[in-house]
């Protein structure tokens, strides 16, 4: 990079074009000043949120020394001994040749054939042959030395396994012994695809009648496995062997450390060992245990060939049929070793009382292979309780540890006739939950009685180092990991050198930290300590440890107790799996257990209850969940146990079907933080502001452009009511089509010009005056469904001098839910009549309507069908515009029927600032689809297009469930530019045409033309709706900016509407946690426990916003949170009710700030939301002020000292299972109540309990009372698609929600 110049003198480089780019940028970067690192953008905040426990002063501690490690006695070697595996079974082919090596029993436990070392020798030669030469051409072998083979046998043909097993050695490629697959979904099929895939198994080995047995595709081919690589299969049945050619010889190795065969993942290699634990040549063997893993293979295939044994093997289908038959095998062979689990001595035991003539004084040895087991101590004594009148000697029970990496860790010996037995340790299961030894001495219920599992093997070296981080040596008191040095051990996971190293390759450190020399030691995963004499005492295992608030438990204790508690009625084949799973900042216990099918639900909760008091007392831990199964629905393990890591999985993914469950966050959640406490506000609202401008943060407000004078003389100056604007608009314009109404096929069913629309209202206003015997300012109910009959009965009304009503019509189908809401507004409003069409008339007055309401006392009822052509003689004009124009009323989402009163000039003014702010000219054509009844929709259905001329298109939302693609279509066919709909109509497009747009774009639909798409709510904007539906019509042409909301509520129907000229909304994120406080604060894009929210839409021209405390009623600084506090012309002049609460109208109407602008009189929204300045311009030049709305006030949740906004808990809850369609919150007496509508199949209810409990935990620190699980569309829903949680909360508490299952979590 240097560069010489003439004189050959060395200089520097100036040039910048001779560093390459890279390098440039890095030099770069480094000059940069360093940005923060991201760890400290998101730190985790466990810390202020987690109760920390204070440590108990009487937590015992270890005070023992420092343990030694013990070594095992030396490693004998015997002279003239087979050198390894291979060469033991050619020397005993041989010369044993008749000697018999396996005996294999068939069903009903009878022998059903013998192969002969003989045969075995000549079979495995046949094999290696055969996969060596025959399975390609001799250029292209498909098997090379050293390959990976998989072994697929059934336990029932062990014969079948030995041969492929010996045949594999002795071709030097290295056995892969898996189960056999029973279904594609089968539980550990991907744990074993895992294996074969890193192996590079590409060839399994496996029987006739298995291959036969297996899962097939249609095509008859092997299916394929989920996860497993591609694999050949070849039957190595004898007729398909070739006999080896006379040149051929095997290659039989001397001892080495290669690998001869993977077991799960572990690579063995095969150094000798003979010892004298192993069973001496010439022995009969009756093994119990699964002879292609752990102890069965170890000592009944491999040892046992080794040293020329006849083994006897009871498959597990037999034990099933006839527990007693390995007994009887002893009994008849003489047998001198037995090889069993615990629990066959328990079933052989259970089984005893048909079999008298039984001898076991044969057996020398009777191994049982999970001794280290908690409860084995128990099945052993109990076994021998029974079978020592026939026989069986105490001493020969020999417990056993075992572990997957290390093979066997320690025996016991047989004992010299009659000499005394070990003793037992009797510990207390506080201390060992400490990782403390510490004798039991008080209550006999919390005691672990532990018996001894021998010595270490012969030539092993041992050691026990702490569990978790560095492997520090334990002190003698204390319960470690055993670590074991020996030859004969696994070497290594296959094709995994990481975790190899962490597991085999351990080298103990002191407490200094300094290691203990260069031996390299292997985990075993068994907890345990060394006792008195050097026995070995093993406690549990490190994979079923579960750590509660630093206390550890282990799982098969917890099972041992649950499987106390008289199991009998209620618990099927004691089968019941217990594993921790992580929420809020601990472990929590989980018991699942498979329920007797004849169990009754009365049983199966004492049981339950049982258990959760029995842990309690003898563990000190609660349980956080209990959940029953039905019989044989749990993951199995091949041999048929649990298979828990699937078990946990499907819980945690809500797949395990529960039919009872049982859950305690209350008792078991300690660690939730303090409430808060709310402190009196001590600072007056003059402080807090002058505090503000001190620390220059400007006030919280914002208002829309001037109204501005008026610039069409010739319309407003003149009209300052609607209803002389439509009959302007009728003499000087009346061809202009006002309104186009479409049905489902798109088709216009009804258009109205502006002569039309005037003419029609005439004819409804001669109706009243004729027939309604009515008075000026009678109020008259509007009974319509959506379209331009109701637009006209409105301008009847007007020219009449009476107030309308606008009433949604009630549902055909459902009169006794909507017909009381339409009666309630008859009677509050006390109309004096109510306009209809004659299909409603007769709703009206039918037998399905007297069920519900009395029909008898309607007031007058007029159909407006079909009226006679005639004009009223004169049109009324309002005296002042003060007067009132129409009265709107809506159910708030808290069940609260409220009506607005709307004045003349309201109205005018209303429909100004919305034309100005939407462009509106006679020219343009708007689409809406929306319900017309309240609020801003009523707004823009009936009063905006005979103020501003424009042509509005009017799809009523009923029609799209009969065709969803209506609204997107005509915006397509039309050339829409600016469109109003609901979040009802925007969630059906979005649910239903998610997957059709290639279909809509097929169709030729096109929606590049929509320039604005505007929601119209009185909520907080639902950006997730709106994130997806521009996502998903992006492909149709939507402009990603052309979605946006607008705001209204009770007192102000329109405060934001995002018209043509504001800047885009723009979106903030705010912390979760922060807002529960009542305060904002700004968090980056994706921080957790973030929530995103979007800006309302631009504030319209005249109105003015200011964000206010609402306890003080001081005026707050920018972004922070406060009520939303509004003042404009077009604001509502009050609430309309019958006993005119005057104090209410005051407070919510005409209200002053405590502080600030004392004469200006504002009207409060009821909406929690903040300002907050952004960078982008407003169209006047200046920084836009953005609004946020967080929430209705009176729906959110006091909780804990801290307000929560119902709809942040629904998105979590809705978040946590696939199968829930729609959830709603409420609190009921102190507790949480969470109803979920469950989508999916019945079997699934009861999996949300679990799954919903822990995201509220997780996501808002609160803890689920009650879990109501109902079914679709039992949430009420209001027709501008808001929650109705106060109806539903009424519902609960009156029992009337048939619910498919409640959970009430203790």
């Amino acid at each position: 990079m240097l560069d010489t110049t003439a004189d050959g003198k060395r200089k520097g480089v100036p040039v910048n074009s001779r560093v390459s780019t890279k390098i440039q940028q890095l030099l770069n970067t480094l000059k940069r000043p360093k940005r923060q690192a991201l760890s400290e953008f998101f730190l985790d905040d466990s810390e202020e949120i987690v109760e920390v426990p204070q440590p108990d002063p009487n937590t015992p501690r270890p005070e023992g020394r420092q343990i030694i490690p013990v070594k095992g006695e030396p490693l004998g070697v015997v002279s003239n001994w087979p050198p390894a595996l291979q060469a033991a079974l050619a020397r005993w082919g041989a010369t044993q040749a008749k000697s018999p090596a396996l005996t294999a029993l068939d069903v009903t436990g009878k022998p059903l054939y013998t192969l002969t070392y003989g045969k075995l020798w000549s079979r495995s030669l046949k094999l290696a042959y055969t996969l060596l030469n025959k399975l390609g051409t001799k250029n292209e072998p498909v098997l090379r030395p050293g390959d990976r083979v998989a072994l697929v046998y059934p336990n029932s043909d062990p014969a079948m396994f030995w041969v492929a097993f010996y045949g594999c050695l002795l071709a030097e490629v290295i056995p892969v012994p898996i189960e056999v697959p029973l279904s594609r979904q089968d539980a550990g099929s991907l744990q074993i695809g895992f294996l074969l895939g890193s192996c590079g198994v590409g060839l399994a080995l496996t029987s006739e009648i298995c291959l036969k047995g297996l899962p097939k595709t249609p095509q008859g081919e092997i299916m394929q496995f989920k996860g497993w690589p591609r694999m050949k299969w070849v039957v190595t049945d004898t007729k398909y062997l070739t006999k080896p050619s006379k040149d051929w010889q095997p290659h039989i190795p001397t001892a080495n450390t290669d690998t001869a065969y993977i077991e799960k993942l572990l690579s063995l290699s095969l150094s000798v060992r003979v010892s004298c634990v192993c069973p001496l040549s010439g022995e009969t063997l009756v093994n119990v245990l699964d002879c292609k893993k752990d102890m069965g293979l170890w000592h009944g295939v491999l040892t046992s060939v080794m040293n020329r044994i006849h083994t006897i093997t009871v498959p597990y289908a037999v034990m099933k049929a006839c527990p007693m038959s390995w007994v009887q095998r002893v009994h008849i062979h003489k047998a001198r070793v037995a090889l069993v689990k615990c629990r066959d001595l328990h079933w052989a035991m259970m089984a005893h009382r048909d079999q008298r003539d039984t001898n076991l004084s044969s057996i020398r040895m009777l191994i049982v292979a999970d001794g280290a087991n908690p409860w084995s101590v128990s099945s052993c004594d109990a076994f021998l309780n029974v079978f020592q009148s026939h026989g069986l000697k105490p001493e020969v029970i020999c417990p056993c540890a075992s572990s997957p990496e290390a093979l066997t860790v320690a025996i016991r010996r047989p004992g010299a006739r009659g000499a005394a037995l070990p003793a037992r340790a009797i510990l207390s299961m506080g201390g060992l939950s400490h990782g403390v030894i510490r004798v039991n001495t008080e209550d006999k219920n919390s005691a672990l009685t532990v018996q001894d599992v021998g010595h270490v093997m012969p030539g092993a070296l041992m050691c026990i180092v702490k569990p978790d981080g560095p492997p520090q040596l334990c002190k003698t008191d204390e319960i470690g990991e055993i670590v074991l040095n020996s030859r004969a051990g696994g070497t290594m996971y296959y094709g995994l050198p990481g975790v190899t190293k962490n597991t085999f390759e351990v080298i103990p450190v002191n407490q200094a930290g300094a290691p203990l020399g260069e031996i390299l030691f292997t985990r075993t995963g068994l907890l345990g300590f060394v006792g008195p004499g050097s026995l070995v005492f093993v406690v549990g295992k490190n994979e079923g440890l579960l750590t509660v608030s630093g206390r550890r438990h282990n799982a098969d204790d917890l099972v041992a107790t649950a499987l106390a508690v008289e199991p009998v009625k209620t618990v099927y084949r004691g089968r019941i799996a217990v594993f921790s799973v992580t929420v809020f900042y601990d472990e929590r216990i989980v018991i699942v257990a498979e329920q007797r099918p004849d169990a009754s639900e009365e049983d199966s909760f004492q049981w339950m209850s049982r258990v959760l008091q029995a842990i309690d007392s003898i563990h000190q831990v609660g349980l956080y969940c209990l959940a029953l199964v039905p019989a044989n629905t749990l993951p199995k393990t091949p041999l048929g146990g649990i298979h828990i890591s699937e078990t946990k999985q499907n819980f945690l993914e809500g797949n395990l079907h529960p039919c009872n469950i049982l859950l305690c966050p209350h008792t078991c959640v300690t660690n939730l933080p303090k409430p808060r406490q709310k402190q009196p506000v001590g600072v007056g609202p003059a402080s807090i502001m002058v505090g503000n401008l001190v620390a220059g943060k400007r006030m919280a407000q914002a208002a829309g452009r001037e109204l501005g004078v008026l610039e069409e003389e010739g319309l407003v100056r003149k009209h300052q009511f609607l209803s002389e604007a439509l009959q302007w608009r009728a003499q000087t314009d009346p061809d202009h089509v006002l309104y186009v109404l479409l049905n489902a096929k798109g088709v216009a069913v009804c258009t109205a010009t502006c002569s039309q629309l005037h003419k029609r209202a005439e004819k409804i206003t001669s109706a009243l005056m004729e027939r309604g015997g009515l008075n000026t300012g009678d109020n008259v109910v509007l009974l319509y469904p959506p379209g331009i009959d109701l637009i006209a009965a409105f301008y009847g009304c007007l020219y009449a001098g009476v107030i309308p009503v606008t009433v949604r019509p009630p549902h055909p189908q459902n009169l006794a839910a909507t017909l009381p809401t339409v009666r309630m507004i008859i009677d509050v409003s006390k109309a004096a009549c109510i306009l209809t069409t004659q299909p409603l008339m007769r709703i009206l007055r039918s037998r399905e309507a007297a069920a519900s309401v009395n029909v008898k006392t309607w007031p007058t009822i007029i159909d407006t069908d079909d009226l006679p052509r005639r004009r009223p003689p004169q049109l009324y004009k309002p005296p002042t515009a003060e007067m009132l124009a129409y009265l709107d009323f809506s159910v708030s989402t808290t069940g609260m029927l409220t009506g607005v009163k709307m004045s003349h000039s309201a109205v005018s003014t209303l429909c100004r600032s919305i034309k100005l702010q939407c462009e509106l000219y006679s020219s343009r054509q708007i689409a809406i689809c929306l319900d017309p009844y309240c609020g801003l929709g009523f707004v823009q259905w009936c009063l905006s297009s005979v103020y501003s001329g424009h042509q509005s298109i009017l799809i009523p939302p009923m029609e799209l469930e009969l065709s969803l693609p209506l609204w997107l279509s005509t915006l397509s066919q039309y050339k829409i530019r600016d469109t109003f709909c609901s979040y009802s109509v925007m969630e059906l497009c979005t649910k239903g045409l998610g997957t059709q747009t290639d279909a809509l774009k097929a169709r030729g639909v096109n929606l590049s033309c929509v320039r604005s798409c505007v929601v119209i709510a009185e909520e907080r904007p639902r950006l997730a709706l709106t994130q997806s539906f521009s996502k998903l019509f992006k492909d149709l042409g939507l402009s990603p900016r052309a979605v946006s909301t607008a705001f209204g509520s009770r007192v102000n129907l329109a405060i934001c509407l995002q018209g043509t000229a504001g800047p885009d909304p723009s979106t903030v994120y705010v912390d979760m946690k922060s807002l529960r406080h009542d305060r904002v604060r700004l968090v980056e894009r994706g921080a957790p426990q973030s929530l995103s929210l979007m800006e309302s839409g631009t504030i319209l021209p005249g109105v003015r916003v200011i964000i206010v405390n609402p306890e003080t009623r001081g005026p707050l600084g920018d972004s922070h949170l406060g009520e939303i506090w509004v003042q404009s012309p077009h604001s509502s002049s009050g609430y309309y009710t019958i006993y005119g609460e005057e104090s209410l109208q005051a407070d919510h109407f005409n209200t002053r700030l405590s502080f600030g602008e004392p004469h200006t009189l504002w009207a409060r929204t009821g909406y929690l939301g903040f300002v907050k300045r952004t960078e982008l311009l407003g169209s006047t030049g200046d920084r836009h002020d953005a609004l946020f709305v967080v929430g209705q006030l009176d729906e959110t949740l006091e909780l804990r000292g801290l307000r929560y906004h119902p709809i942040d808990i629904e998105t979590s809850v809705s978040r946590a299972h696939r199968s829930i369609a729609e959830s709603a919150v409420f609190t009921w007496t102190n507790l949480l109540v969470v109803v979920a509508e469950l989508a999916g199949s019945e079997q699934e209810a009861l999996d949300l309990v679990p799954l919903v409990t822990n995201v509220v935990l997780e996501e808002h620190h609160l803890i689920v009372g009650v879990v109501v699980v109902v079914d679709p569309g039992v949430i009420p829903i209001n027709s501008r698609g808001e929650k109705q949680r106060m109806h539903l909360r009424d519902s609960f508490l009156a029992d009337q929600l048939d619910p498919i299952y409640v959970a009430y979590n203790m």
